[in-house]
């Protein structure tokens, strides 16, 4: 597991060796030309010391060392009289001011000069500058070098200072219980660290709402449960109680009515569970001309059953009605109001389903989708409430003998949010309630 800690500390003291390494090489530069300047006018004096006189030739008994200085000296007429190391490795003559001669034991700084009669030479190894150079940078240097590991501690604790934050937000984390959901506190926080825990507030303020609509929505479909599996025991203890064939036909007819009711209000607790924004069914293009007919179709031999007409009418355009949605919730969406206007529609009555397209927008762009029937309709002033789940329109119970679960309505909200679309509701021209469905 990758560590923050350890790679700030492996990457700081990297640029800190590396400014180091590059300090170290600029101060042997500089002390490099100062040692050149010092000791190239050390040459000078010590030339322009030397005696201007002729004097018999004098050969020096000194070492061949390589360091120090060598000196030559000639007369006027080019005879050697003096040379300070014989067995220097120079060229035999002389050439007037500074000059680098490379030679096979190493380049040499030579400085040449009339002094009077005579012409002198001066020679230094250039390695005698070099040392005295990385001696200079060296002793610049070191002190650093030995506070390395001491400057790697420091930064080390630092760093571990610096992400103590961090260490008390895991630690407050881990300290919760699981339905602990309220916001982590953001005082005394760096401002790198408080962007991370305001987002966690956020996440743990959805899914505190979203526990909250999942406790509600268990909550309400128990109780609503509760009554058609309440019924269906009552029914099927009156089948066994039944003393002759025909009370037991009307009880097992009632048991059947009851578990019908039953599956169906499970089944549009499943719908309304799977319709929730949050679900992320995946989407693809989709025909709402086909999704209309199938439903249509789906839902004709019930409605002919209970006499009532229905019927499909597209208003054909050049556009195709193509939207991007997930096909199996639009088909809840229609099927749960197809069935509600099933239901609440009387014998004899009508039911007419149009698709719609605004013109000159893209395809399946405006798709407009209305369901208007004959029944009782809705009043006005229930109609933002009839949306709410398990709601049911108490002058619609009284206007009818139909029984809802109050979750159809609520289902095609939910889907429609879901394809950012809206359903409204209306008054139609048939006498009962107009349903529109904008994409």
């Amino acid at each position: 597991m990758r560590s923050i800690r350890r790679q700030l500390l492996i990457w700081l003291l990297a640029i800190v060796v590396a400014g180091v390494g590059a300090a170290g090489w600029l101060i042997y530069r500089q002390a490099l030309a100062e040692a050149n300047e010092l000791f190239d006018y050390q040459l000078q004096e010590i030339a322009a010391a030397l005696p201007s006189e002729p004097f018999a030739q004098i050969f020096g008994a000194h070492n061949d060392a390589d360091e120090g200085i060598v000196i030559q000296i000639w007369s006027r007429t080019g005879a050697l009289m003096y040379y300070s190391h014989p067995r220097a490795p120079l060229a035999p003559r002389a050439e007037l001011g500074f000059s680098t001669e490379r030679t096979e034991r190493g380049d040499w700084r030579v400085y040449g000069a009339i002094v009077g009669d005579n012409v002198v030479q001066l020679a230094q190894p250039i390695s005698v500058r070099n040392r005295l150079a990385a001696n200079v940078a060296w002793r610049t240097l070191w002190p650093l070098i030995v506070l390395l590991p001491f400057l790697g501690l420091a930064v080390w604790m630092i760093v571990g200072r610096g992400l103590a934050p961090l260490a008390r937000v895991t630690r407050a984390l881990n300290a919760r219980r699981p339905d602990a959901l309220e916001p982590l506190p953001d005082r005394r926080l760096p401002q790198e660290v408080r962007p991370l825990v305001h987002a966690l507030n956020g996440l743990l303020a959805r899914l505190a709402a979203a526990l909250d609509t999942q406790r509600a929505f268990v909550a309400d479909a128990a109780h609503e449960l509760r009554t058609p599996l309440a019924a269906v025991q009552i029914q099927s203890q009156l089948v066994a109680r039944a003393q002759d064939d025909e009370a037991r036909r009307e009880a097992l007819a009632d048991l059947q009515a009851g578990v019908t009711r039953a599956t169906r209000l499970a089944e549009q607790l499943l719908a309304l569970a799977r319709a929730e924004p949050e679900a992320g069914a995946e989407k693809a293009q989709v025909d709402l001309r086909t999704i209309l007919a199938e439903c249509v179709a789906a839902h004709a031999p019930l409605a002919e059953r209970g006499g009532v007409d229905l019927g499909f009418e597209d208003y054909e355009t050049s556009e195709p009605a193509m939207v991007r949605a997930d096909a199996d919730a639009l088909r809840a969406m229609f099927g749960n109001l197809l069935d509600n206007a099933v239901k609440y529609t009387p014998s004899g009555g009508r039911i007419d389903v149009t698709l719609s397209l605004d013109a000159g927008a893209g395809a399946g762009a405006g798709a407009c989708v209305r369901i208007a029937d004959s029944g009782p309709g809705i009043p006005e002033q229930e109609r933002a409430r009839v949306f709410d789940r398990f709601y049911r329109d108490e002058s619609a119970r009284s206007r009818t003998d139909v029984s809802g679960s109050g979750l159809g309505l609520a289902i095609a909200k939910r889907v429609a949010q879901q394809h950012g679309a809206s359903v409204e509701l209306g008054d139609a021209q048939l006498g009962g309630l107009l349903v529109t469905v904008r994409f």
